[in-house]
């Protein structure tokens, strides 16, 4: 998945010709490092401010609360709208539930909508080869070029990096007009998203320590654990875990990461069959990013699920099903 992007208008800048698949100038770098810090690195303080407050605090039922549902709401909105929904488009949803999918995963963030969506269309176009983002196995075998990678994939990337062009990446995002509006007001929500549980906070305990502790649960220290989740979908499932099927890539399945990641560490499952909303492929693997899109297939929310058919699924699986393989 792709990682923290800044939310970048290149539609009539200099360069941006469609026939450009990336671009890299000053102007996009300085947005990359200023989302870099306010986005990625601060939720590193955050989280440690939060834990250093319980030695005179202990976490209240609030703040384990606000964290989950916040958690839950822009993990939700990351795999179900930007990725499965948005990105690669497994499924067809009402516009209301579109709509809402792109302000929650809006709120977690990993970058505005058509960014996010461009930059993940480039890493499949791309993976694991030259031109793929966050790829952790371009760096050497050698331990320290695998420890490089992984580093770099998993966190340092983000610092500066060439960004799609999203004329090339994500043409139908950008005719979507009201997708284009929910992508403009990128920093809103992110705004949203960390005073909703402040305010949340200081109401229910009345009290401003209730108001900090709430806008660090549910907002700094929930960017931080969702972040390093779906980080770790890039970086370290590019390296270690299963291979069922056959895929150019190396990627990995991780199956014990399957519900704090809703889902998303079926990743091998997802690039062999990237056109299916269920990454997890069988009802017994844990997909609850999958749950979510049944229900609203059930309640006519949503509709034209494209899962693979069985005989399809059991053509591209591996000699060695289920073996546990680093990428050599």
């Amino acid at each position: 998945m792709a990682g923290s992007q800044p939310t970048v208008n290149v539609l009539g800048a200099e360069g941006s010709s469609p026939r450009r698949r990336v671009i890299s100038n000053p102007y996009i770098h300085r947005l990359q490092r200023r989302h870099f810090l306010l986005f990625d690195v601060i939720p590193i303080f955050g989280t440690v401010i939060a834990f250093a407050l319980l030695t005179v605090r202990s976490l209240g039922v609030t703040d384990l609360a606000l964290f989950f549902f916040m958690w839950l709401l822009t993990g939700l909105g990351i795999t179900v709208g930007y990725h499965r929904l948005f990105t690669h488009r497994t499924f067809k949803a009402a516009p209301s539930v579109a709509a809402g999918l792109a302000v929650f995963g809006s709120m977690a963030g990993q970058g505005g909508v058509v960014s996010w969506v461009a930059m993940h269309r480039r890493h499949h176009e791309c993976s694991d080869r030259e031109g793929d983002p966050h790829s952790p196995n371009l760096a050497g075998d050698s331990l320290k070029g695998r420890l490089r990678g992984l580093a770099h994939s998993h966190f340092l990337w983000m610092r500066r990096h060439e960004y799609p062009n999203i004329i090339h990446y994500a043409p139908d995002l950008i005719k979507d007009r009201k997708l284009a509006r929910i992508g403009r007001l990128y920093y809103h929500w992110i705004a949203l998203g960390l005073l909703a549980p402040a305010l949340i906070g200081g109401l229910v305990t009345q009290s401003w320590l209730g108001a900090l502790t709430g806008f660090l649960w549910g907002g700094l220290v929930r960017m931080f654990f969702l972040e390093h989740v779906i980080w770790g979908i890039n970086s370290f499932l590019h390296m270690f875990g299963t291979r069922p099927y056959e895929s150019r890539e190396k990627s990995h399945n991780g199956g014990v990461f399957a519900l704090v990641s809703l889902g998303e560490s079926w990743h091998n499952n997802h690039h062999a069959f990237p056109e299916s909303p269920s990454f997890g492929l069988s009802w017994y693997r844990l997909d609850p990013g999958y749950w979510l899109i049944k229900l609203l297939a059930v309640s006519g929310l949503a509709w034209d699920l494209k899962v693979p058919s069985e005989a399809r699924k059991q053509a591209g699986r591996t000699s060695r099903t289920g073996d546990s393989v680093a990428a050599a």
